[in-house]
């Protein structure tokens, strides 16, 4: 199923991120911070106070990627660490097919590991060992690490205090409901062809990814929002915002556009943190 299912981001992990040297490890510890679901890795912005907890951006990687490979992307590192956030960047499982790890994110598919109670033990270990303010931690991901992250929110959306899927979301068949209410910001390219916003299949058509306009749908009802069109507008710098204010109290929900391909976009981080700072 996976050759079918993940073949498509072959190299795309590596080839989107920023790799200039940076430390990756359990803050001074080379080796990933441990814990009885698995592992993950660990930064801390300068200075920072431990006796003051840290909001946290908990971000997953892509097909192939690691933990370690997430926290080498400085380009976006620097931003979410000046900006006084931890970084927590788990690791996938390893995959046969891969040079790294993925995630069992779909609910349709057997699983190796119960991947929302990984994250969310990764989430506890940190607030319990390094300061972290469990419960402003923001979990993003890029490609099928944004369709874990969609997941997540869609089936435990008190898991984290908010969410911000990166050219990943469903797979078909679409959640017929999702939990809801949630705080979500997704971000898609409008030239993506590896995870189109419209989705494309594999495997003679065993498996396909989902439409990102159906998935929005289904966050619109999860939020309970009074109307199917966007009542908010914005456009900043490269990004064209959709958002929804009339639904259930506690929930956000917001659509960034931009005109690229598969990738993290440029200023993404200072985008995401904007939109969580104003929640």
């Amino acid at each position: 199923m996976k050759r079918y299912l993940l073949m498509f981001l072959t190299g795309l992990t590596v080839a989107t991120l920023s790799c200039l040297p940076a430390s990756a490890g359990c803050l001074a510890d080379p080796a990933p911070c441990k814990f009885d679901l698995g592992t993950y890795h660990l930064i801390l912005p300068e200075g920072a106070d431990p006796a003051k907890p840290l909001p946290a951006v908990m971000f997953l990687h892509g097909w192939g990627g690691t933990g370690a490979a997430t926290i080498k992307n400085t380009g976006m590192m620097s931003v979410i660490l000046d900006r006084g956030y931890a970084m927590i960047a788990p690791d996938g499982l390893p995959d046969a097919e891969a040079n790294g790890g993925s995630w069992d994110f779909h609910p349709d598919y057997p699983q190796k590991r119960d991947e929302i109670a990984f994250l969310k033990g990764a989430a506890d270990d940190a607030a319990k060992r390094f300061g972290i303010d469990r419960s402003r931690i923001l979990l993003a991901g890029f490609s099928i690490g944004g369709s874990m992250t969609s997941y997540v929110a869609c089936q435990d959306p008190g898991a984290f205090a908010a969410y911000a899927p990166v050219a990943g979301s469903f797979w078909r068949p679409h959640p017929a409901a999702c939990a809801g209410p949630v705080r979500l910001l997704h971000t898609h390219g409008w030239t993506d062809v590896t995870v189109p916003l419209e989705g494309r299949s594999f495997g003679g058509g065993a498996f396909a990814q989902g439409d990102v306009f159906q998935a929005m749908e289904i966050w619109r009802a999860a939020n309970r929002c009074a109307k199917a069109m966007p009542d908010g507008f914005q456009m900043t710098g490269i990004y064209w915002i959709r958002r929804w204010t009339g639904c259930a109290d506690g929930s956000a929900l917001e659509f960034a556009l931009h005109e690229g391909a598969h990738g993290i976009p440029k200023g993404w981080a200072t985008l995401a943190l904007d939109w969580f700072e104003g929640l």
